[in-house]
């Protein structure tokens, strides 16, 4: 069995192919179970399995939020794919850049249908693995001319800013998140235990895309965003593990009745997305195994034909 290194399976994943892989994904069969969640030593590791007609892969994940402290990242992981018809191993996927991938393909697919169309200033909050890739992700369905970053440690927003400068994109680092407040599309990638978005600031028109927690615990908006946004999830597991959803219910701003709709739901066309350009939506992801199955055939079918 093949082992793609990080680069090499880099190098398999673009954005306008990925979103369109996820689009297929979210509308076609894919049997997905729930993701096996177990605490280890400092950290959370997550096995996560998938299947279609063709193809079968398991993901483990390992997050460990303090890696930061240690010059670490804090996602390491591996995606094993099968034959579905045989149970043959057909490929190693470096798992760390699979998931950073698809997850912000997941935002981008999100936004295509939930941003306003004329949607071009976007503010980053985060700085880590995911948060360096949402600006090309989210340029692959909005034309995106204007980028700030905004993370708790300054110095860590400036150096992904310079990135995104050398990328082509026009990108600065902001001191204080208040200063972000009017972008079209706020999208957050961090592993934050506490709300960084407060929304009696989100002005209307607002797409605030939340795609970093995954766990209870774990929150990035406070309940009056969700009090004041219409509120779409990734899936349908999104309410019993996002700390977002859950606090917001919890503090009485939020009810599970008012989700509007899953990206199933999107892509098939069952729900249309935004309704208008004053509206304000929120899209809430906590990952998906289908989303990685639909990165790595990608990457495999890369990898096979040799391009």
């Amino acid at each position: 069995m093949k082992t793609l290194d990080a680069q090499a399976t880099e190098q398999s994943l673009d954005f306008p192919q990925l979103i369109e892989a996820l689009r297929d994904a979210f509308r076609g069969n894919v049997d997905v179970p729930l993701r096996h969640t177990h605490p280890i030593g400092g950290g959370t590791s997550l096995i996560m399995p998938a299947w279609d007609e063709h193809f079968y892969g398991v993901k483990i994940i390992n997050v460990f939020p303090e890696n930061s402290a240690k010059g670490l990242p804090g996602l390491h992981g591996t995606y094993v794919l099968f034959d579905a018809r045989t149970g043959v191993p057909l490929l190693n996927i470096d798992g760390d850049v699979l998931t950073a991938y698809r997850t912000a393909a997941a935002a981008a697919l999100g936004a295509s249908y939930l941003a306003r169309e004329d949607a071009s200033d976007l503010l980053i909050v985060g700085s880590g693995r995911i948060a360096s890739l949402i600006a090309p992700a989210m340029s692959a369905v909005r034309d995106i001319k204007r980028i700030r970053v905004w993370s708790r440690t300054h110095d860590n927003a400036v150096d992904l800013a310079s990135t995104l400068q050398a990328q082509g994109f026009d990108a600065s680092a902001i001191m204080s998140i208040e200063d972000g407040y009017d972008a079209d599309i706020i999208s957050c990638a961090t592993l934050s235990s506490e709300a960084l978005i407060e929304g009696a600031k989100l002005r209307p028109g607002t797409h605030l895309d939340l795609i970093g927690s995954f766990k209870p615990d774990m929150r990035e908006a406070d309940g009056a965003c969700l009090a004041r946004a219409t509120v779409f999830v990734d899936t349908e597991e999104a309410p019993a593990k996002s700390g977002d959803i859950l606090s917001a219910v919890d503090e009485s701003h939020f009810s599970l009745d008012r989700i509007a709709a899953t990206l199933t739901d999107l892509a098939s066309g069952k729900h249309s997305g935004r309704r208008d350009g004053a509206e304000i939506t929120l899209f809430k992801a906590v990952g998906n195994a289908r989303e990685d199955l639909a990165g790595a055939e990608l990457v495999y079918n890369k990898y096979k034909s040799g391009s």
